[in-house]
């Protein structure tokens, strides 16, 4: 009983309308719908009585009590956040089954129960069914207009599930040919790298620097041709 509360309270205005009008329907369902006669043949007086739709049930009474639970179901489920689809959206598939509902009990009116040989009448219970189909019906309008329409259905797959493309040969080879410790990081480290690599002047105290060669006199100098 906690859980049916939770679920109506969970429902929006036009779902709870949907099934109030289902609801009704299915009871309309045993209330008198037809008024039969019989006759006494002792006596010779004429009984009436009446039925419900569960007294003579053919194709149009299954029919019209399978729509009243189905109709139910979708709502209810929605309410318990179920997730399915269906073709058109909820409101489309219960605008459908209340006029198919009102179809078949107006369909009723000129095909009535036997009475064998006596006329069978057209009860109260008969009209409510008729009005709670009705109701059913425009409730699938209203929710069908306030529907909102389903994203698309995304064919891309999630970034953490695409494949990662393999790198190129070209890649690979620089990627070798440049080992990443001779590689700076940083600007600041680029200019350090740059400087040891500068001979330093004036020469640090201590360091011995090579002589210059120096040209004797005493040479001969070299004769050109």
């Amino acid at each position: 009983m906690t859980r049916l509360s939770h679920t109506w309270r969970a429902m929006e205005g036009e779902q709870r309308l949907v099934a109030l009008a289902a609801l009704a329907l299915l009871v309309t369902m045993f209330l008198p719908w037809y008024g039969l006669q019989s006759l006494d043949r002792k006596t010779g007086v004429i009984y009436s009585h009446s039925i419900s739709a569960f007294g003579d049930v053919s194709f149009v009474e299954a029919a019209v009590f399978l729509v009243a639970v189905g109709v139910s179901a979708i709502v209810f489920a929605r309410g318990d956040q179920r997730e399915f689809h269906l073709p058109g959206g909820d409101g489309l598939i219960v605008l459908i089954a209340g006029c198919w509902a009102g179809l078949l009990i107006f369909y009723r009116v000129f095909s009535r129960p036997s009475g064998g040989g006596y006329p069978v009448g057209i009860e109260w219970g008969f009209f409510l069914a008729f009005v709670a189909a009705g109701t059913l019906a425009l409730a699938g309008w209203r929710m069908r207009a306030a529907e909102r329409p389903e994203p698309p259905l995304s064919t891309r797959a999630p970034r953490h599930q695409r494949p990662t493309a393999p790198p190129s040969d070209g890649d690979i080879t620089v990627r070798a040919a440049v080992p990443a410790r001779s590689r700076p990081s940083t600007p600041a480290a680029a200019d350090r790298a740059a400087t040891r690599q500068r001979p330093r002047y004036p020469p640090a105290p201590g360091t011995r620097q090579p002589e210059p060669e120096q040209l004797s006199f005493e040479d001969p100098p070299a004769r050109s041709d």
